[in-house]
């Protein structure tokens, strides 16, 4: 659970984003089927810039990260 709860915060987002990053660096910089490795990169940045966070249903938890649901 500490982890659903360190990915609400900013600094989740943006570990979400940056790996996703490296993903898509990585999976760009490789070519041929690591395009693969790059569009799986896509869907951490989208969660981290939209703020959901699909490792929360495993835990029980919301899949969107806002506070300012109770």
């Amino acid at each position: 659970m500490a982890l659903v709860r360190f990915m609400a915060t900013s600094a989740g987002r943006a570990t979400r984003v940056g790996a996703g990053l490296m993903l898509v660096v990585v999976g760009a910089l490789l070519g041929g089927a690591w395009w693969i490795v790059a569009a799986v990169g896509l869907v951490p940045i989208a969660a981290g810039l939209l703020n959901f966070c699909l490792l929360a249903p495993l835990f029980h938890a919301r899949l969107h990260t806002t506070s300012s649901h109770p």
